[in-house]
């Protein structure tokens, strides 16, 4: 796994500069278009040009089965991951309508679920292994499955000509893998990051909470971010990780979704603390752990719509704001050019 060690991009700190000096000549009053003139710095310096633009965005769905879902950890029963890739291959889940609307890329990468798919238009299969290992019982990954799921990100990011990447994720059961590694990257106590995911009641959230429990204690200590996620991940969130990093290595701006994603980011960032100049945090997810993730996230996520669908539909919907933002910023006329006057000395 060398290309994971290759330096992650720089961010042009020129063009930042250029970007803040344009957005104090357009005309009105400074800092009055609030996060919509961050954003458009941000992405100048991560574009390198003083007026960056987002035409082009890629989205990547990972989906994988867990055999954590055997512990009834899930309200839905495990067939529904395969059957997704199918809607996702029919255009009918929300991030296809997203992807039309946006008129944005979308390819979905299969790496393995218990009921068997046949080839399916837009899906790569690319299959590590019908589920991964129950985390209550032992790794979810071998050494060989993290890296091969780590390249699958890789290469859903190396295939993408774009402006802008959207990873997003479908697995039963994955909020147990996510909310086990968020305790873990956090310290806090597992009550506090747990949720219905799907739509648990009180009983399987209680059964969910003793599950993550009992696989903490398996796991040990090691806080390193690689052995948490072999340990105690999935095949889709170890693809999310080595997204960000591919992307952060090839100076792709990354939006990210809701619970999932942001761990699989949290997780890439422990490993490079670098790759967090290249996220936007598109959404406040409404999995209750996520407030506490978004204490420890490099920058206040854009959104907070009571989302919690995955798949990158929260990504998706902050595409429009992001793009907002750049044409703001390039298209406004400065003080001079509209004969305006400035502000009093």
């Amino acid at each position: 796994m060398s290309w994971l060690t290759q330096p992650v991009a720089a961010i042009d700190h020129a063009a930042e500069a250029e970007a803040q000096a344009r957005q104090q000549q357009l005309t009105k009053p400074s800092g009055s278009l609030g996060r919509l003139e961050q954003l458009a710095i941000r992405l100048a310096g991560m574009q390198g040009c003083t007026c960056p633009q987002i035409k082009r965005v890629r989205m990547a769905v990972f989906a994988a089965d867990h055999g954590v879902a055997a512990e009834g950890v899930s309200a839905y029963p495990q067939a529904v991951t395969a059957e997704m890739v199918r809607n996702f291959a029919r255009g009918g889940a929300a991030i296809n309508v997203a992807a039309r609307v946006l008129e944005a890329e979308l390819q979905v990468w299969n790496l393995g679920t218990v009921a068997p798919l046949e080839a399916l238009p837009g899906v790569q299969h690319r299959i590590i292994a019908p589920q991964s290992g129950n985390l209550l019982h032992g790794p979810a990954m071998s050494e060989g499955q993290l890296q091969q799921a780590l390249e699958v990100g890789r290469d859903a990011v190396l295939e993408a000509e774009c402006d802008l990447f959207i990873g997003g994720e479908m697995g039963i059961a994955n909020t147990t893998a996510a909310t086990a590694l968020g305790v873990a990257l956090t310290g806090l106590p597992v009550v506090d990051l747990v949720g219905p995911g799907t739509g648990l009641d009180q009983a399987g959230l209680a059964r969910k909470a003793r599950v993550i429990e009992q696989a903490l204690r398996r796991h040990g200590d090691d806080r390193d971010p690689l052995a948490l996620l072999a340990s105690l991940g999935g095949f889709e969130i170890a693809a999310l990780t080595g997204a960000c990093l591919a992307a952060a290595q090839a100076g792709i701006p990354v939006l990210v979704d809701g619970f999932i994603c942001t761990v699989a980011a949290l997780l890439a960032c422990r490993y490079r603390p670098e790759v967090a100049d290249w996220l936007v945090f598109a959404h406040h997810s409404a999995e209750p752990g996520y407030r506490y993730l978004s204490e420890a996230l490099p920058s206040r996520p854009l959104l907070d719509l009571g989302l919690r669908l995955g798949e990158g539909s929260g990504a998706a919907v902050a595409v429009p704001l992001l793009r907002m933002a750049c044409e703001l910023h390039a298209g406004m006329a400065t003080f001079a050019e509209a004969a305006v006057s400035e502000k009093s000395p």
